[in-house]
């Protein structure tokens, strides 16, 4: 007898860096729910977003395309039907999904409201579609009709364990695909709190203290380009990051907008218990894409250093037998990957237009022929966020400011240099691994267009 499709529940924060979690080696951040996912399923250690901002990543999950493919950022024209079309959640619909988002769907050039090219793409790709974002007047603080306030974390939870409730009561049998995305951790950068958290987690980490972020000395910021050390990143660490003080207090707050997250997973998690549905549904846990914590003198993403592409990525699928569960894989997994994922683990047909590779092979405890390097790139029309483009492989970082007169490059030795400490790329040593990488920008550019 063929087994029954499984159910897939895709969470996606906002603004998380993949250290900021317990089973990722973060000693001092309290993520259980999180980390018994990862002890149960496969946690990838080298995930990676191929653009580092909101519109763009979240456009690529949604389509399993690059930027320079889809072309869809902030300030752009609409995400365009063709690849709408193709998206994991309208191929799920017609295949007999039933299919929802809670939270933030963030494919938007301006403002919450979707930018897409076929006004009846959310219907093709939604049977439940409550898209809501903290840029309101409450923020993360929403009044309710008794007067009481609740978390929007919270109110992510409450309405994903609705949405359990309701399909199992009402639709018993069919699969469903839920997209539960969080608008935690990010900060709230209309109000000065920055950091706005659930009340339940205000005793956490009032006595600790957060280690100092790496190359965050006067010192490193000083020799960066002139381009760089006036970017809306620096602005944004003036904010949040520039005394001790104001470090501590907002990084406090981050840790515990994150541990509100994983406090309402395991309020899903146990629902599901109750309703039975934990042994067929597959779960996945990411983020939009990094941030700086004040690393380089920064704050936010935008820049293709580490810090802002590396993400946090789960794949939990329950049906997985013993020997496959608990396991750590060192390959590049990218943003751009889940959406063939989710198709393949639907036993569904993946569109030729995806770029991304299924991760399912990865889910057992084998040799994979892998993917060496990738290409990234951030093009977000803004003066003061420069646009730029790069390969990463497993050793190497090559990054251009192309639109900088003359194009400014990085070049990292990540073996040696895993925080990106020493640009290389004006040092004679490495010019032939430069002109290389060069080359393989090039090349890997016009692929992906």
């Amino acid at each position: 007898m063929k087994a029954p499709p499984p159910n897939i529940l895709f969470f996606l924060t906002d603004n998380q860096r993949n250290d900021l979690l317990g089973c990722a080696g973060n000693p001092i951040i309290k993520t259980p729910n999180i980390d018994r996912l990862a002890a149960s399923g496969v946690r990838f250690e080298n995930a990676f977003c191929t653009s580092p901002i909101c519109a763009a990543s979240r456009a690529s999950y949604l389509t399993g395309t690059s930027e320079k493919r889809h072309r869809f950022t902030f300030l752009t024209s609409p995400l365009q039907s063709a690849y709408t079309d193709i998206s994991y959640p309208a191929t799920l619909k017609m295949a007999g999904y039933r299919t929802g988002l809670i939270g933030k769907f963030g494919i938007a050039t301006n403002g919450i409201v979707p930018s897409l090219q076929d006004e009846d793409a959310v219907e093709k790709m939604f049977d439940v579609f409550d898209n809501y974002e903290h840029w309101t007047e409450e923020g993360y603080e929403i009044r309710q009709p008794d007067g009481s306030v609740r978390h929007l974390t919270d109110i992510t939870g409450d309405k994903t364990i609705n949405f359990l409730r309701t399909h199992q009561s009402d639709h018993p049998g069919q699969p469903f695909c839920l997209s539960v995305s969080f608008n935690a951790p990010h900060a709230q950068d209309n109000d000065p709190r920055c950091y706005i958290w659930p009340a339940t987690e205000d005793h956490l980490y009032a006595e600790t203290q957060i280690p100092e972020p790496f190359n965050a000395h006067p010192d490193f910021f000083r020799q960066l380009p002139k381009f760089l050390r006036e970017t809306e990143s620096r602005v944004r660490w003036q904010k949040r990051y520039a005394t001790s003080e104001d470090y501590q207090r907002n990084m406090r707050g981050l840790y515990r907008m994150v541990s509100g997250v994983d406090r309402n997973i395991g309020r899903i998690l146990g629902t599901m218990d109750q309703l039975s549905l934990s042994n067929n549904t597959v779960i996945i846990f990411a983020s939009d894409h990094g941030m700086y914590y004040g690393d380089r003198g920064l704050s936010d993403c935008w820049q293709l250093n580490e810090q802002s592409i590396r993400i946090p990525l789960i794949i939990l699928d329950p049906r997985a037998d013993e020997n496959n569960r608990g396991l750590i894989r060192e390959e590049l997994a990218l943003n751009i990957d889940i959406a063939p994922t989710i198709l393949e683990l639907a036993n569904l047909n993946v569109s030729d237009k995806m770029q991304g590779k299924s991760l399912v092979p990865l889910l057992e405890k084998k040799k994979v022929d892998w993917r060496k390097a990738f290409f990234c790139e951030h093009r977000f029309h803004r003066a003061d966020i420069p646009k730029s483009e790069g390969v990463r492989t497993q050793r190497w970082k090559y990054i251009r400011y192309y639109e900088q007169q003359p194009v400014y490059e990085e070049l990292y030795d990540l073996r040696n240099d895993p925080h990106e400490s020493f640009n290389l790329a004006g040092d004679h040593r490495f010019s032939n691994h430069l002109k290389r990488l060069r080359r393989r920008c090039d090349k890997m550019s016009a692929e992906c267009a």
